[in-house]
């Protein structure tokens, strides 16, 4: 996420930015909301076009409309906003405003802290490279970094090492030595043999974080030609929404683990606010749809950061996957704990 310009008072007033990826648009679903003022470049019907012709010309204007809806179209790459028009054009009906990745908008509210902080953290992520690939066969690795522009190879490392094990296991030790320099988002590890799956076993035991991050992709070559397959495959845009689902997930096993033992969880509203008068919310989960909701109910905003400021984790969980449908299921909230409230 980038932002062109700020014009805060307090928590008052206009952040005009540019969503650069398919994250900031998600970031976006959940930042923009009813009520809210959005300005940005759209096509209307002209109105001097005639209005019995099919073919009617449209035009480029700068629309500010009122926020009713917002809708994130994830395999469409893109967020609609709809809302009832209050600058730009004379008449004051309705329009669908097209937010794609590159295009600039402005949004003028009344900011909340959590929105804030998730502008911020889209902002951070956005100043680091986002995917970082190793192409690897045995002995053979190429680590590139995924620019705007392409991918820049950043390291080449090289080692023959025949049957010997121990040498194997010097050369995947080099490979993880460079990439602990490199400061990334997330990795794809591609070549043509079983390395790659080799690989990413030793990543798992010796940096299960940076594991996380990560998964493999066939190519049939490294280096530069196995860059362009990695990008062909779409392996990019699958990166993201697996590694989030993968982190859901993890955390959606142990919240029923927790629940099967009936032990150190809550879930549900009420038991949550429970745990939380006591201390004891070590990691909460929120389904982003009944954070939507709770919304225009209470101040779940002011709730969510006093779990912050007592250590506690936050994770909003996705409805678009799996884990994030489970949670609604339970009720939207859960909470793991330090220890058991009884």
């Amino acid at each position: 996420m980038r932002v062109v310009e700020e014009r805060l008072k307090g928590n008052e007033g206009e952040i005009k930015l540019t969503p650069e990826t398919l994250d900031d648009l998600w970031h976006l679903k959940y930042i923009v909301e009813p009520g809210d003022i959005v300005f940005a470049l759209t096509k209307r019907i002209s109105e001097s076009a005639d209005k019995l012709r099919s073919d009617k010309e449209k035009v480029t204007v700068r629309l500010g409309i009122q926020v009713e809806k917002v809708e994130f179209h994830r395999f469409a790459n893109r967020l609609r906003i709809t809302g009832r028009i209050v600058a730009g054009v004379e008449d004051s009906g309705y329009h669908t405003i097209n937010i794609t990745t590159g295009k600039e908008l402005s949004i003028i509210k009344t900011w909340k802290d959590e929105q804030l902080r998730r502008l911020k953290h889209a902002i951070e992520a956005s100043k680091q490279p986002e995917v970082v690939i190793v192409t690897i066969e045995e002995g053979d690795a190429i680590i590139g970094v995924v620019r705007q522009w392409g991918v820049e190879e950043v390291a080449s490392i090289r080692q023959s090492y025949g049957k010997e094990s121990s040498a194997r296991v010097e050369f995947f030790s080099q490979v993880l030595s460079t990439l602990e320099k490199l400061d990334f988002k997330y990795l794809i590890v591609a070549g043509p043999g079983f390395a790659k799956e080799d690989f990413l076993k030793f990543l798992k035991e010796k940096n299960p974080e940076m594991a996380k991050k990560a998964i493999t992709v066939d190519t049939s070559s490294i280096g530069t030609r196995g860059f362009i397959e990695v990008l062909k495959r779409g392996a990019l845009a699958r990166i993201a929404s697996d590694v989030r689902l993968a982190e859901e997930a993890e955390y959606m096993d142990l919240l029923l683990e927790h629940i099967a033992k009936g032990e150190k969880v809550a879930y549900g509203l009420e038991e949550v606010k429970q745990a939380f008068n006591y201390g004891a919310i070590d990691v909460l989960l929120i389904a982003d749809e009944f954070l939507r909701e709770q919304r225009e109910k209470w101040d779940i905003d002011s709730f969510l950061r006093d779990v912050e400021l007592s250590k506690g984790k936050i994770v909003i969980m996705s409805t678009e996957f799996e884990p994030g449908k489970r949670l609604m299921a339970l009720g939207g909230i859960a909470a793991l704990l330090r220890f058991d409230i009884g």
